[in-house]
């Protein structure tokens, strides 16, 4: 440990996380506690007043008519595909680069997850791939919106079927939400709008649609006295809704602070040390990942001086045991493999600090100067 001019050199010790979520509530923690005191003192805590009041104003900023809170991403997929009639029998045609939730939630319909390899620069759905893979059960695709940034969804919506957008990673990209049927959204605690625990939405023009999902949510009932549908327990609490009331006035603020944060990385020179992701206006960086074919020994340096990283799907979905029934271990994806094996990431959140920044890129820049030593 140093000191400079009578302090500590704290980054010089400190831990960086990959993302800190304490960070961006730690300055609204008194107007947070004041909500979530309105939500004791009222005794109301299922289908309240925060969750309708949420649902208009997360309709109103994602541009839909309605907006449906439940109880976390998953279930929100999970209840858009049942609204959707999709179930036995059908197709739903998804990266094999995503997170096991989006096949999860198809399988759990009795539908048959389908998968499509992605494109080697958006690590996104390659619209190419999911024509080849269109069948008369193909009922819907879902593109991933992956790490915030948008899918590819005109060419997809080109080819004449439903799409399911899975906007878990993407609350507030410019782009996304509009182009499907219906979108879902997490506000697992991580996310770009997030709440403190598990969340979900469903949202949609589609008034038939929307209606159905709010049986479903509720077991299939309006007043719990008439049961409509065989449906779900799977509701946006109270308390979850409350305080996303209060971060959602933010979003846009801290979606434009990980824009900034992405294109500092680059401006310190990070890509001469590893492929950074291609910019785009719609991406929000709900995941800064880097790719590089010398991964792991970035990512040991990295942990060897404090600073976390992490890899996503580095088993992708079609090579998961569970959903080796599917049969499809063996077929090829080779862009999904790469990318299984390149992709890093970096750390980011909202108003990450530059001198934060400084020492992660140093660091990586470090880890590739040693290899080239050897």
């Amino acid at each position: 440990m140093s000191a400079v001019g009578g302090h500590l050199d704290w980054l010089a010790v400190a831990q960086i996380p990959l993302v800190d979520v304490r960070a961006q509530y730690a300055p609204m923690l008194d107007e947070l506690k004041e909500r979530i005191a309105e939500v004791l003192d009222s005794g109301r805590f299922i289908l309240g007043p925060h969750v309708r009041a949420f649902e208009e104003e997360a309709a109103a900023y994602l541009g839909v008519k309605h907006a449906v809170g439940v109880a976390n991403g998953t279930d929100a997929i999970v209840l858009a595909l049942d609204a959707l009639g999709i179930g036995e029998g059908d197709e739903v045609i998804c990266p094999t680069f995503t997170f096991y939730a989006t096949a999860e939630a198809i399988a759990r319909r009795g539908a048959s997850p389908v998968f499509a390899d992605i494109d080697p620069q958006t690590m996104n759905l390659d619209p190419s791939d999911v024509r080849r893979r269109l069948t008369p059960k193909t009922k819907a695709i879902m593109p991933v919106h992956l790490f915030g940034r948008p899918a590819p969804l005109e060419e997809l919506a080109e080819l004449d079927v439903p799409l399911v957008e899975d906007a878990a990673q993407a609350f507030g990209a410019k782009g996304t939400g509009r182009t499907g049927v219906v979108s879902t959204y997490s506000f697992f605690p991580t996310k770009n709008l997030f709440a403190f625990g598990d969340g979900g939405l469903v949202a949609t023009d589609d008034d038939e649609l929307a209606e159905r999902v709010r049986l479903l949510r509720f077991h299939g009932s309006k007043a719990k006295k008439e049961f409509e549908l065989v449906g779900y327990n799977s509701r946006l609490d109270e308390i979850q809704a409350a305080v996303l009331r209060v971060f959602l006035p933010h979003l846009e603020e801290w979606n434009r602070s990980r824009r900034e944060a992405a294109a500092r990385y680059a401006e310190l020179g990070l890509g001469e040390a590893c492929e950074l992701p291609a910019d785009e206006p719609g991406h929000v960086y709900h995941v800064f990942a880097v790719r590089s074919a010398e991964r792991d020994r970035i990512a040991e340096h990295l942990e060897a001086n404090g600073i976390a990283s992490a890899s996503y799907y580095v088993t992708p979905l079609h090579r998961q045991p569970a959903l080796g029934f599917l049969g499809q271990a063996e077929l090829d994806f080779p862009e999904t493999e790469r990318a299984s094996r390149e992709n890093l990431a970096l750390p980011m959140w909202a108003e990450i600090g530059a001198d934060v920044q400084e020492r992660v890129v140093a660091t990586v820049r470090e880890a590739v100067s040693l290899e080239a030593a050897r």
